[in-house]
C-alpha cells in the first residue's frame, strides 16, 4: 500500500472535493482489501451502483457511509467524532472541594441500638 507523502488539508477542499476524496479513499481501502463492489453490495445490503456512486464522489447518507465503513472494518475512523466531556480547571477545583473527606459521625447510642 502506498502511503501519502503529504497530509491532506481537508479545510482547503471545497465540500464537493472533500466528498470526492472520501469516496476515493473508500475505494482505495476496498481495493487494498481485495473486495469487489459486488461483494461490498452483498455485505452492506447496498446496490453495486450506490457503492460506485459513493466511490466516484457522489454525496451519500451518513447511514450509507457507516455501512461501507463497517463492511471495510474501518468504523474506528469515526472515533475522531467523539467529543469527551471536559471541565475547566476552576470547575475541577470546585468539584474537588465538594467531595466528601470523611464519613458522617454517628452517635454511639444510635450505632449500638441498631445492632
Amino acid at each position: 500500500m502506498l502511503s501519502k507523502s503529504v497530509i491532506m488539508d481537508w479545510y482547503a477542499l471545497s465540500d464537493v472535493a472533500a466528498v470526492k476524496e472520501i469516496g476515493r479513499n473508500l475505494q482505495l481501502i476496498r481495493l487494498n482489501q481485495d473486495i469487489s463492489q459486488q461483494e461490498m453490495a452483498i455485505q452492506t445490503g447496498l446496490s453495486r451502483r450506490t457503492i460506485s456512486q459513493v466511490e466516484n464522489g457522489r454525496p451519500a447518507s451518513t447511514l450509507t457511509l457507516v455501512q461501507l465503513l463497517r463492511a471495510l472494518g474501518r468504523l474506528d475512523v469515526l472515533e475522531v467524532l467523539e467529543e469527551s466531556a471536559t471541565i475547566s480547571p476552576l470547575q475541577a477545583v470546585r468539584l474537588a472541594g465538594q467531595q466528601r473527606q470523611r464519613a458522617s459521625r454517628r452517635d454511639e447510642e444510635s450505632s449500638t441500638s441498631e445492632l
